[in-house]
């Protein structure tokens, strides 16, 4: 059990296993050595952040060559950080070629954890510079960071290279919304969605810039609500925070928003404002995770892992369970091991587990049929049922139509096999895509893979596999977990 008084955490662990406990934070009840003490230890954040992405993207080997002389330079965190530790010292970029080092200013984002150096000039086109985030810059515990100059975790600076390339001055546009202007009947559960034409600033996109308001005349009031960027989609979506009124006309405007290159957004393909009418009733928003859904991963046996570079960025469950192949280092996140949060999580697990099962049945896929040979053009949203396995094995793509609150189900009879790319188009999200196994599902070795896995029982990612959303294993069987240079990424939801 674990309980919190005044940043205390109480743990009841297993004597023989309180060391690895400490160093580790990945075992749990032993039960060969077996005992149980109850130690208190303090709430530590030891966790040193890293950077997750950057831009211009960082490239191997550099310089990368599509960099905008006129954009911002930004590198986005792991984890909050103190935005003391994030100057013009801390963050800088340098030059040996014309143009010298660069002045600029640095900020720091907290809503995206995301550091931006503004150049106070624009770049020197077809010049080579050097973007350093140096060890001082610190998470809110004071953890140094974690950079790309020495083995993990050593504290190290993260350096990456580009060559200044011709201003961007194209400006972002709107290229779908969702719902889509002059819909009818839309579902008072709706997020309301929007699709930009190239990355934008993270900065840029809030509650003060992308509104909802009754249509009125004259316009109501504005309804409260979560922004939420994603930037593999480039699709930001305002969740309100209550189902809309049924029977009324709302008006959804974005303004403000810009580029990374400070580009201010103008009409485009999709009309902005954008209006649309709500129905009556509300519709399934896909599966619903429950606390399942803070996880990158989960399992109700072991998690085991053979590949150092395997990244997790989210937290992990493991309940119950004896093992976890997992460094803290290796976690963007929190790792909960047989503690009320995994208990509550796996109860969680089930329930979604058995809801997925039985929804209505949809589509046949006959057993063994190869998904991306069966859609060529594109798979729509909808429930997809097979009574034995289903594969991947030619490149997937899941069309969702404009419309970004698309779901996808898939119920597996047996075992999920992928060995192909699968990909997002026209407003899907990773979020509002589940597969649903009764035994096992296998991400195959370097592929990239979109979605929720809940299943039955186990599920293995192998070499380089690139997960966008969740591995939620052992939901009806004990599960485990295998994962070999694996990075999970939680969808924004």
């Amino acid at each position: 059990m674990k309980h919190s008084t005044s940043g205390i955490q109480r743990l009841t662990v297993p004597m023989g296993c309180l060391l690895l406990l400490l160093v580790a934070g990945c075992r749990g009840r032993d039960p060969i050595l077996g005992g149980t003490g109850v130690v208190s230890i303090p709430t530590l954040d030891n966790t040193p952040p890293q950077v997750t992405l950057t831009q211009p993207a960082t490239t191997s080997p550099g310089p990368t060559v599509i960099a905008p002389s006129n954009a911002a330079i930004t590198a986005t965190f792991s984890e909050d950080m103190a935005p003391a530790s994030l100057s013009n010292t801390s963050f800088t970029v340098t030059s040996a070629g014309p143009g010298g080092n660069p002045t600029g200013s640095v900020t720091y984002s907290a809503s995206s954890r995301t550091a931006s150096f503004t150049p106070a000039a624009a770049l020197t086109v077809g010049t080579t510079y050097t973007a350093t985030v140096t060890t001082a810059a610190t998470d809110q515990a004071g953890n140094h960071l974690a950079g790309n100059q020495a083995a993990l975790p050593a504290a190290s600076n993260f350096m990456w290279t580009f060559t200044a390339s011709a201003p961007d001055l194209v400006a972002p546009t709107l290229i779908l919304t969702s719902p889509a202007h002059l819909a009818i009947g839309s579902p008072i559960n709706s997020s309301i969605n929007a699709t930009f034409s190239e990355a934008m600033d993270l900065s840029s996109l809030t509650t003060a810039t992308f509104t909802l308001q009754p249509s009125g005349p004259p316009l109501g009031g504005v309804v409260a609500g979560l922004i939420v960027y994603d930037a593999l989609t480039r699709i930001v979506t305002l969740t309100p925070t209550a189902p809309l009124s049924a029977n009324t006309q709302y008006t959804a405007t974005i303004n403000g928003a810009k580029d990374l290159a400070g580009n201010g957004l103008v009409p485009g393909l999709a009309t902005n404002p954008w209006t649309f009418t709500t129905g009556t009733t509300a519709v399934p928003a896909g599966v619903a995770l429950g606390s399942a859904g803070a996880f990158g991963i989960m399992a109700t046996s072991a998690i085991t892992n053979t590949g150092a570079a395997t990244l997790i960025n989210g937290d992990v469950s493991l309940e119950p369970g004896t093992s976890c192949g997992l460094l803290p280092i290796q976690v963007n996140g929190t790792i909960h091991i047989n503690d009320t949060v995994s208990h509550q999580a796996r109860t969680d697990l089930l329930v979604a587990y058995n809801y997925a099962k039985t929804l209505p049945p949809g589509i046949t896929i006959a057993g063994g049929a190869d998904l991306g040979a069966l859609y060529p053009l594109g798979m729509p949203p909808g429930t997809y049922t097979s009574g034995s396995t289903m594969l991947v094995s030619t490149p997937l793509t899941l069309d969702a139509g404009g419309n970004a609150n698309a779901t996808w189900t898939f119920q597996i009879g047996s075992s999920l096999t992928t060995t192909a790319n699968i990909t997002l188009l026209n407003g899907a999200q990773a979020k509002n895509v589940f597969w649903v196994p009764t035994l096992d599902g296998t991400v195959g070795v370097g592929t990239t893979f979109y979605g929720n896995i809940v299943s039955g029982r186990d599920v293995t990612a192998k070499t380089g596999a690139v997960i966008h959303g969740r591995i939620l294993a052992g939901a009806a069987l004990a599960g485990t977990i295998a994962l070999d240079t694996t990075t999970v990424n939680v969808p924004a939801h």
